[in-house]
Parts: structure tokens; sequence; C-alpha cells
């Protein structure tokens, strides 16, 4: 297993969010996932518009996890229309 640093950045609307983290928790826990720390960072502005939204939701996770399961995963995210946008970045 390797130490991670995750971020993912949600529609901002409430249901959105909430139906993102769902999905964020079912992946990582059906990878096998070792949540250490995960972080509420509220809604901010983005930078430039991404999906046609100008807000998102961002949350921040450190995690251990298998590198193939980070690349299922992150596939996975691709097609998941509440996360606007998702970061693998291993320690």
């Amino acid at each position: 297993m390797r130490d991670y640093e995750f971020t993912v950045i949600f529609n901002a609307s409430d249901d959105m969010t909430e139906k993102g983290m769902e999905i964020v928790s079912n992946a990582l826990k059906a990878a096998g996932a070792q949540v250490a720390k995960q972080e509420d960072m509220g809604v901010r502005n983005l930078a430039y518009i991404i999906k046609k939204q100008d807000k998102g939701h961002y949350y921040y996770f450190e995690l251990s996890a298998e590198p193939q399961s980070i690349n299922k995963m992150t596939s996975e995210f691709l097609l998941e229309s509440s996360i606007l946008k998702h970061l693998f970045v291993a320690k």
C-alpha cells in the first residue's frame, strides 16, 4: 500500500455534494483504502469555469491504497457528473 493525498471538487449544490461524497466513500471502501484524514474545506470560487460551474465544494483526504485501485477510482470519477475535478498525489 502507498500513501496518497486526494483532493476532490464537487458541484457546490448541497444535494450534488452529498451524492458525490457517497460515491467517493463507496469507491474508497470498495478499494480497501484506509483513510487517515478527511477534511471538508468548504465552498470556494473556482479559478476558471469547470462544467459550467464557477463554485465548487472541496474535500481533502489522506489515505493508503494500492496503486491499481487508484487507477480504477480515477476512471470511475471521470464519469461522475457531481465530481468536477479530482487529483491523487503520491506522498
